[in-house]
């Protein structure tokens, strides 16, 4: 496995990238005008705040953040060193995600399941564990030349807002504000994706329709396009906004909220005219966590649309072994 960004520059799109037609980026798109709602963690009225997101989260299972506590400057500290890291040498990459015998950080092309896939995806990438923050940051990359400093605080700063959006949810949603204060967000991690340009962006995707298999994603998505939401058989392209963050609603959270939240499919187009990197702030559980309905948004006239299953068991499902009937069966409850 070469790192895309080795040879993309060579000019022609190679055949194991060309997917089947009905893959490709050509679907209707609404124009960028008609983006996902954009939300303002300053404003005044904390229960309108609370109810624009429920709202979007339903409607959309995306929104975007403005005046959220994060500074500009981490932020834009934090993208310089994710482009720094994406222009080194595949050499150099691939020595500084060495460093852990276990192999938590890890750097890859397309996706993890790289030599069994049919067609590829036009993006490398990279992903680290980031709390506790002392048990990982040893095995980060130390080049680019403070990366380690300025992901590191970054990530602190993602944490705390994660707990800020999940809080919010909480209250809207009626469960405890500290209901997600536990394994079901033990285990965040860092990814840093990085699209070339691509020869030919109308047969190709940087990422492929999906949802996200967590509870929430906070996206710093820079300022070019790609990033585009699935809804009412449209893909909207989610347009840049200077220093907001993009949050989508996981799979996994819809699962809890039993339905009344949307882990939208979205996906990522390339283009031929500028590299794209994004910084992805992903809320994953704990593998042993036990996934299902929360207690409080059951009862008789809401029965659980879900039944509980182990976070584990999701991945392999998911993942590890595509299988979507086995999927359907392990999350579904029975109708029969």
């Amino acid at each position: 496995m070469e790192l895309l960004s080795n040879w993309c520059s060579n000019g022609s799109l190679p055949e194991s990238y060309v997917l089947p037609p009905e893959a490709r980026p050509g679907n209707p798109i609404v124009p960028l005008e008609k983006s996902i709602p954009v939300i303002d963690l300053q404003g005044n009225d904390r229960k309108e705040t609370i109810r624009q997101i429920l709202k979007t989260g339903k409607e959309f299972g995306f929104f975007q953040i403005i005046n959220h506590g994060v500074s500009k400057d981490s932020m834009d500290e934090t993208m310089k060193v994710a482009e720094e890291f994406h222009a080194m040498s595949g050499l150099d990459k691939e020595r500084e995600c060495l460093k852990d015998p276990n192999g938590s950080c890890k750097l890859y092309t397309s996706s993890y399941a790289y030599p069994r896939e049919e067609f590829h995806l036009w993006r490398d990438a990279l992903t680290h564990p980031c709390r506790p923050l002392d048990q990982h940051i040893q095995f980060w990359p130390e080049n680019p030349t403070g990366y380690r400093e300025v992901v590191g605080e970054y990530s602190v700063e993602l944490w705390k807002l994660s707990c800020r959006i999940l809080e919010l949810l909480c209250e809207g949603l009626g469960l405890s504000i500290n209901y997600f204060s536990n394994e079901l967000s033990e285990a965040p991690k860092i990814m840093i994706n990085h699209y070339p340009p691509c020869p030919e962006p109308s047969l190709t995707l940087g990422l492929r329709k999906h949802r996200d298999p967590n509870i929430i994603t906070i996206l710093h998505q820079g300022q070019i396009n790609g990033l585009q939401v699935f809804k009412d058989g449209l893909w909207i392209a989610v347009q840049p906004v200077p220093h907001a963050f993009v949050v989508n609603i996981g799979y996994l959270l819809q699962i809890i909220s039993n339905g009344k939240l949307n882990g939208a499919e979205h996906r990522v187009v390339t283009n031929s005219r500028d590299a794209r990197t994004t910084v992805s702030f992903f809320v994953y559980p704990s593998d042993e966590c036990l996934i299902g309905p929360a207690k409080a948004l059951v009862n008789a006239s809401n029965p659980a649309i879900y039944k509980p299953f182990k976070y584990a068991d999701f991945v392999i499902a998911s993942y590890v072994n595509p299988d979507k009937e086995a999927l359907e069966d392990l999350i579904y409850k029975s109708t029969a």
